[in-house]
C-alpha cells in the first residue's frame, strides 16, 4: 500500500462535467506529485444510461486537458462476477444475508409507518425468515436481494481534507449490496473494484461523504485495507447555488467550443477549493504538480467564475508565442468561412491576442485583419463618428492621402506612425483625431492595438481600399424578446 494507486471513475451517463473534470485533475495531479499510478475506471454498469458515445466524451476531455492515464480504461461491467463472488463471500461468512422483502411490501410498511409520523427504516428483524422458510423460497425460485448486515458500533475515518468523520453504524440501513438479478449495487461494485486495483487514496467529491461509513464497513468485511479518503468540497455558482445548467455552460467541452485553452481551463480547475498559498493564479503545469498537496485542499464550496476563467484564459492567449495559436486561430477562421490562404497569420494573432480573452475572439479579431467585411461598427466606433460629424471623413481622406505617398518599402510600423504624424501636423490635427478615424474604418471599433501596427497588419493595398470604402456597416440589433 506504499505506492501511491489513484482513480478517477466517472459513469458514462452524460458529458464531463466540471465538477468531474476537477475530481480528475486532483487524482492525476496527486498522482503525479507523489510518484503514483493514476488509473481510469469507467463505471457502466447503468446499461440503460450508458452510453459508448458518452465514454468517447469523457475520454476526449480529458485527453483535451490534457490529463493522461496510467492504466485503463478499465470497464466496471466487466467485473460483475468478482463482484458477485465478493457479495457472496460476505454472505457466506455470515455479514449479510438474504432478503426476501419485495419492493411492493416494503413500499407499504414505509408508508404505514410515515402515515403514522414516523420516518421509515430497514427492520432486519421485521423481515427476517426461519431458515426453513428461506429453503423453501429458495427452491421456489422466489426473487431476492442480499443485504449487507451493517455493524452497529461506530464508524470513524480521518478524512483528508475535512479531518474525523464519524457515523454511527446502527444509524445506517442493511443495505443491499447484490440485486435480485445477481448484479451488484454500486457500493459493493466499488469496494470490490477499489480492492482489485489497489487503491490506495480515494479522491473524490463530498456528496460521496455517506456512501463512506458503507465502504468502509465493506472493506472491513473483506478483510482489506481502507484506503485514505479525501471529499473534496463541491462546486457552487456565483449566486451560492450548486453548479447547474442555469448558470451557463457545465460540461468541459462546451469551454472548448467556446476558445477556452486546456492550459487554462487546467490552471482554473486547480484553483477551485485548492490553494497553492500567497495569491498566485497563473501556474505552470510542472509547477501545479509540485505545489499540489491534499492539505491544500479547502473544505468550503468552490465557486465557478466564468468571468474569471475568461481573465485566466486571457492572461494564457496574451502570453503564447503567436505560432502556438495558429492551429487554434485557423480552425476558428474555418469556421468563420475566411480562408487566409497561405498568408502568414502570426503578425494579426500577436497584434490582436492581448486583447481577447477566447479563441473565439482572437479569431474574430484575426478575420477583421484579413476580410473587411467582417468588421462591424460598434457602439464606440459609431459614437466617434457622430462627435466628429463632417471632420471623421474628411480626416479619414486626409490620412489615405498621406499613406498612398508612403511608398511599398516603408509600410512598417515605423515609416507609417511618421507619416500620420506628419500629416496630422501639417493639417493642424490632434492626433488622437487623425488615428481614431482609421481605426474605426479598418476595424469598426475605437479599440486595436496602435493604428500604426494595426495597417502594417492589414497590408499597405488592403488597408488603403479599406480606407477608401465607406463606413462598416452597423451591429445588427439584438432580436426583440419573445412576447411572453
Amino acid at each position: 500500500m506504499s505506492t501511491v494507486r489513484v482513480r478517477f471513475a466517472p459513469s458514462p451517463t452524460g458529458f464531463l462535467h466540471v465538477g468531474g473534470a476537477r475530481t480528475a485533475l486532483f487524482n492525476w495531479l496527486y498522482a503525479r506529485k507523489t510518484g503514483g499510478t493514476f488509473i481510469l475506471r469507467i463505471e457502466d454498469t447503468d446499461k440503460e444510461r450508458s452510453t459508448d458515445a458518452h465514454t468517447q466524451v469523457i475520454l476526449d476531455g480529458l485527453t483535451w486537458l490534457g490529463i493522461t492515464w496510467d492504466e485503463g480504461p478499465y470497464f466496471q461491467g466487466a467485473y460483475a462476477e468478482r463482484h458477485r463472488a465478493d457479495a457472496e463471500r460476505l454472505l457466506a461468512q455470515g455479514k449479510a444475508y438474504r432478503c426476501f422483502a419485495t419492493p411492493e411490501e416494503l413500499d407499504a410498511e414505509r408508508r404505514k409507518i410515515e402515515a403514522a409520523g414516523g420516518t421509515f427504516r430497514y427492520d432486519r428483524a421485521r423481515w427476517a425468515l426461519d431458515p426453513a422458510e428461506q429453503q423453501r423460497r429458495l427452491e421456489r425460485g422466489d426473487p431476492h436481494v442480499i443485504r449487507f448486515a451493517m455493524p452497529e458500533h461506530e464508524i470513524a475515518w480521518l478524512d483528508a481534507v475535512h479531518g474525523r468523520i464519524s457515523f454511527q453504524g446502527s444509524d445506517i440501513d442493511d443495505f443491499v449490496i447484490l440485486r435480485s438479478d445477481g448484479s451488484a449495487i454500486y457500493n459493493m461494485a466499488v469496494v470490490s473494484d477499489d480492492i482489485a486495483m489497489r487503491i490506495t487514496h480515494v479522491i473524490r467529491g463530498d456528496d460521496h461523504v455517506s456512501n463512506t461509513p458503507k465502504q468502509i464497513a465493506l472493506y472491513e468485511a473483506l478483510g482489506a485495507p481502507v484506503p485514505v479518503f479525501a471529499h473534496v468540497p463541491m462546486i457552487l455558482g456565483t449566486d451560492g447555488k450548486k453548479l447547474s445548467k442555469r448558470h451557463g455552460a457545465t460540461a468541459v467541452g462546451d469551454y472548448q467550443d467556446r476558445g477556452i485553452l486546456a492550459v487554462a481551463m487546467r490552471n482554473f480547475l486547480a484553483l477551485l477549493g485548492w490553494s497553492p498559498g500567497g495569491d498566485r493564479e497563473i501556474i505552470p503545469e510542472d509547477e501545479l504538480v509540485g505545489l499540489f498537496s491534499l492539505e491544500g485542499i479547502q473544505r468550503k464550496p468552490a465557486v465557478f467564475d466564468p468571468v474569471k476563467l475568461e481573465w485566466m484564459n486571457g492572461q494564457y492567449l496574451s502570453a503564447l508565442p503567436a505560432a502556438e495559436l495558429e492551429g487554434p486561430v485557423r480552425r476558428e477562421l474555418a469556421r468563420l468561412g475566411v480562408d487566409p490562404g497561405t498568408r502568414p497569420l502570426a503578425p494579426a494573432i500577436e497584434a490582436a491576442k492581448a486583447r481577447s480573452r477566447t479563441i473565439l475572439q482572437l479569431g474574430q479579431q484575426v478575420a477583421v485583419r484579413l476580410d473587411p467585411s467582417r468588421a462591424v461598427l460598434d457602439e464606440k466606433g459609431a459614437a466617434l463618428v457622430a462627435k466628429l460629424g463632417d471632420a471623421f471623413a474628411r480626416n479619414v481622406a486626409l490620412m489615405t492621402e498621406a499613406l498612398a505617398a508612403l511608398p511599398a518599402g516603408e509600410w512598417t510600423a515605423d515609416g507609417i506612425l511618421a507619416a500620420i504624424k506628419g500629416a496630422a501636423e501639417a493639417h493642424g490635427l490632434k492626433l488622437g483625431d487623425a488615428m481614431q478615424p482609421l481605426r474605426v474604418m479598418l476595424t469598426g471599433s475605437t479599440v486595436s492595438e496602435p493604428v500604426n501596427e494595426l495597417l502594417a497588419v492589414v497590408g499597405r493595398e488592403a488597408a488603403l481600399a479599406r480606407l477608401r470604402q465607406p463606413l462598416p456597416a452597423p451591429a445588427a440589433a439584438p432580436a426583440p424578446a419573445a412576447a411572453g
